[in-house]
Parts: C-alpha cells; sequence; structure tokens
C-alpha cells in the first residue's frame, strides 16, 4: 500500500475559535486523515510576538486542542501537539534564521501589517517569525501545507529558504506544495459584514464556546439592511448581511438559498435571525459539550498532547540530526 501524503496545519491560540474558522476550515478536517498523515498543532510559540496574558494563553491553547478533538480530530488518526512541546521548531528556527535573507523578511506583508498594529513592540520575533515557521513546515517533511490566501507568502519563503539549503548541502528538505482546500461558507461579521468574521470584532464573532444565550443575543443584533420590505434574499451586492446570514444558515441545515428564501417568504427579520441563531447553537452545542467533557478530563487531555508531541517529536528530531549533520555541527 502507497504511503499516505503527509499534511501540517497550525493555528496560534491566540484568542478563541469561532464559527468562521470551523465553517471556512475545521469542519472539514476531519475527513482528510482517511487520505493524509496529518500534524496538527497549537502554534503557542508564534502567539509571543505579541504580549499575551499567561493564563489566558495557557487555557486557550489546552481549549483549541479540546475543540479539534470535538470537532473530530481523532488524535488516534492525526498528531495533535503543541509547539513548544517539541523544541526541534525552535532549534531548526534559528538554524533556517541563518538561511533566510534580511530583504526577506522584511518584504513580509504580516511584518509590516503588524509592525502597524503594536508599534510599542516591534520585535525581533515579529521580524523573523518567517523563519520559525518554515522550521514548522520543513521539520515533518510534508508534500502539502493547508493555507488561505493571507499565508501563500510564507509557504512561498518556505520552499525559497528549503531550495536554499538544498543547493547548499544536498537533498535535506522537501518542498512542499500549498494546499488550497476544499472551503467551506466565507462567514462575514455579523455588525460589519464586509469584514471576515475575526475575534479582534468580538460582538460580530461568534465563539465555539458561546453559551446559547450569547449566540442568540449576537443574532438579534446582527446587521441585515436598510430594506424597508425586509425580504430574505441573496444579494451579496445590496443585501451583504442578509447574504452572510443565509450562508450560515444554508451551512447549517444544508438548504439551498432558494429553500431558504422559500422558508422565510413573507416572514421578514424579525423571524430569519433568531431562526440563523437557533441554527448555530444546535449545531455547535454538541461540540461545545464535548470540549467541556474533554477539558474537564484533565488527564485525557495531557495524555493527547504527550502522544503528539512524542510522535511529532520523533520525526522532527530525524530531520534536525539530518541538518545539523549537513551544516557541520558536532553530533549529540
Amino acid at each position: 500500500m502507497d504511503e499516505k501524503k503527509v499534511m501540517l496545519s497550525g493555528i496560534q491560540p491566540s484568542g478563541e475559535l469561532h464559527l468562521g474558522n470551523y465553517l471556512g476550515a475545521i469542519k472539514n478536517w476531519g475527513a482528510r486523515a482517511e487520505e493524509f498523515d496529518c500534524y496538527y498543532f497549537m502554534a503557542d510559540l508564534h502567539t509571543l510576538t505579541v504580549r499575551q496574558v499567561p493564563a489566558e494563553l495557557r487555557r486557550h491553547t489546552l481549549e483549541q486542542l479540546a475543540i479539534y478533538i470535538a470537532c473530530g480530530l481523532d488524535p488516534e488518526k492525526n498528531t495533535l501537539f503543541i509547539q513548544s512541546h517539541v523544541p526541534q521548531h525552535a532549534e531548526l528556527g534559528w538554524v533556517l534564521n541563518c538561511y533566510t535573507m534580511f530583504g526577506e523578511l522584511s518584504r513580509m506583508t504580516q511584518f509590516k501589517d503588524k509592525s502597524a498594529k503594536h508599534a510599542e513592540n516591534i520585535n525581533g520575533g515579529l521580524f523573523t517569525y518567517p523563519s520559525l515557521m518554515a522550521a514548522d513546515i520543513l521539520l515533518y517533511q510534508p508534500d502539502f501545507v493547508p493555507v488561505g490566501e493571507d499565508q501563500k507568502q510564507h509557504v512561498e519563503l518556505t520552499r525559497d529558504v528549503a531550495q536554499r539549503f538544498n543547493n547548499l548541502y544536498g537533498e535535506t528538505f522537501k518542498i512542499p506544495e500549498p494546499y488550497i482546500p476544499k472551503t467551506g461558507a466565507r462567514i462575514m461579521s455579523l455588525n460589519a459584514p464586509d469584514s471576515k468574521m475575526s475575534k479582534s470584532i468580538p460582538e460580530g464573532c461568534v465563539f465555539l464556546m458561546d453559551k446559547p444565550e450569547d449566540i442568540q443575543r449576537k443574532f438579534k443584533r446582527a446587521i441585515t439592511d436598510s430594506d424597508t420590505e425586509h425580504c430574505v434574499r441573496y444579494d451579496p451586492q445590496t443585501k451583504p448581511g442578509v447574504a452572510n446570514l443565509m450562508s450560515i444558515y444554508a451551512a447549517c441545515t444544508g438548504r439551498s438559498f432558494a429553500e431558504i428564501e422559500t422558508e422565510f417568504d413573507g416572514q421578514g427579520y424579525g423571524a430569519f435571525k433568531p431562526a440563523v441563531g437557533d441554527a448555530v447553537i444546535e449545531m455547535l452545542r454538541p461540540i461545545r459539550e464535548e470540549a467541556q467533557r474533554i477539558l474537564a478530563d484533565k488527564a485525557y487531555l495531557e495524555q493527547v498532547y504527550r502522544d503528539g508531541a512524542q510522535r511529532a517529536g520523533y520525526v522532527a528530531n530525524k530531520t534536525l540530526r539530518k541538518v545539523y549533520k549537513k551544516v557541520g555541527l558536532v553530533a549529540r
């Protein structure tokens, strides 16, 4: 039997996972394990480029892991781990710093964006974190890295650095391909439908661990449009708020836009918005309850991240030893 192709993905636990993360990506991840050998990690080292509240970072890291499992990422079929528990990430990150050019790092869009947002804390890690991201990827010799538009630049840099290293020292790293996943619904903010749902706009963002009453309150306050007829119709250009709510309802119920228009014909937004809220509550209920159950079982959660780090560390160490030998470091 052919070996499965390797896929790797990491998300920073700098905040809570939300409905956009779930419907846009995580919902489809569970099925990947049948086709790929998958590594998913909580990118906690990357969060340190921005000041974090230590207790919140620990809570978000464990909560993210519990939610992954609750969303169908079976720890027996996927390698789930915390980035800082596999020290080879930081070690290879330093080596790759020495093979990544200053000009390449200074051109990174996210460095410019984050520098503008955190002008009081433009630190070295913020500048060099693409080298750590390259290490995150190359340690596992993956065939594919799932990326959205905002991360394509990082995968391109990773490929350039890997190629540079290979040209100098011979075949060391597999050159990964960006994997554009089949995206789910693109979910926009409930109170700013021209922007993607984001934890930076919490009132327009539904978090996966939100209580039902908070979810319903956010949907009742969701922006629709100034249309006096209050007609539920899919028209992203003139009715972006309504179109966003219809996308969410369609993703939760499996109904088409035409069926939703028929269902709410003549009922207006007063009936439609709470119905979307109810559909989201029922879709997220089993995930929230299962995540809470997992979080309460500290021994199980610890076992998952210990096993994950051990499996990841075994693979990562093989790559790191090869790299250390190639650059001339004395073997441990």
